[in-house]
C-alpha cells in the first residue's frame, strides 16, 4: 500500500528538551512549589533521564526565570508574586495583537476552524468550571494566531511570556470567564473579515481586562 505522506509527524525533541518541558510544567502548575528545593540527582531519577541533561534544563529554566541556582549550594523554584501579572500581561497584549495583525493576511480556512472548534471547547470548560483545562485551551487558541503568524521571533518572545502569565492563573487562582469567550468569538469574526484593526484591539484588550479582574477579586 502506498504510504501516506501528510499525516502528521511526532516531535523529537533531545533529553534536555524533554527535561525542560517537563520541568516547565511541573513549575507551572504547581507540582513544584516556589522555593522547593531541587536536586538533579531525583529529578533524573522521576524523569528517568541522565544528570546531564537535567542540568542543562535547569540552567535553561534560570534563564527564563523559573529556577535559581546557587553554584555548590542549591537551586530552588523562583517566588510567583502577583504584583508581577502588572507587567506580564500589557507586553503580552501588545505583542498577542502584533501577531494576530501579521497572521490576518496569512491565516487559512483549516486554521479559522480550529479557532472555532478550540473556542467552542473553551466555552464548555468555562460553563463547567474547569479552571485548569480553560486555561490550557485558552493557550492553545492563542498558538494557533501565532502560528498563523509565522513569525518565529514573536513565537519565542510570547512563549515565555506565556508561560510566565499561566503560572501566575494557577498560583492565584485566577479565572478565565465567559467574557473571553465571547471575546475569542469576535477575534474569530475579525480574522473571517480580515479586520487588522479590530482584531488588534480585541487582541489587546482579551489580555487587558484580566488585570481589571484581578483586581476586583
Amino acid at each position: 500500500m502506498p504510504v501516506p505522506t501528510n499525516h502528521s509527524k511526532p516531535v523529537r525533541r533531545s533529553a534536555k528538551e524533554n527535561a525542560y518541558f517537563q520541568l516547565e510544567q511541573w513549575i507551572i502548575d504547581g507540582t513544584l512549589q516556589p522555593g522547593e528545593k531541587l536536586t538533579d540527582i531525583e529529578l533524573a531519577q522521576a524523569l528517568n533521564l541522565s544528570r546531564t541533561p537535567i542540568r542543562e534544563a535547569l540552567q535553561l529554566l534560570e534563564v527564563v526565570g523559573f529556577v535559581k541556582m546557587y553554584p555548590g549550594k542549591a537551586t530552588t523554584v523562583t517566588e510567583v508574586f502577583k504584583e508581577d501579572i502588572k507587567d506580564l500581561l500589557p507586553a503580552l497584549a501588545v505583542l498577542q495583537a502584533l501577531a494576530g495583525e501579521l497572521a490576518v493576511p496569512n491565516i487559512t480556512e483549516e486554521q479559522i476552524s480550529r479557532l472555532e472548534e478550540t473556542n467552542f471547547r473553551f466555552a464548555q470548560a468555562i460553563k463547567e468550571k474547569d479552571s485548569f483545562n480553560a486555561l490550557k485551551i485558552d493557550e492553545e487558541f492563542h498558538r494557533i494566531i501565532i502560528e498563523a503568524a509565522q513569525n518565529p521571533y514573536i513565537t519565542t518572545m510570547l512563549s515565555r511570556l506565556q508561560s510566565h502569565v499561566r503560572r501566575q492563573f494557577f498560583h492565584h487562582s485566577l479565572e478565565l470567564t465567559e467574557v473571553s469567550w465571547k471575546e475569542h468569538e469576535e477575534i474569530i469574526q475579525a480574522f473571517k473579515e480580515k479586520d487588522a484593526e479590530r482584531l488588534i484591539s480585541l487582541s489587546k484588550n482579551n489580555w487587558i481586562r484580566s488585570i481589571e479582574e484581578m483586581n476586583a477579586k
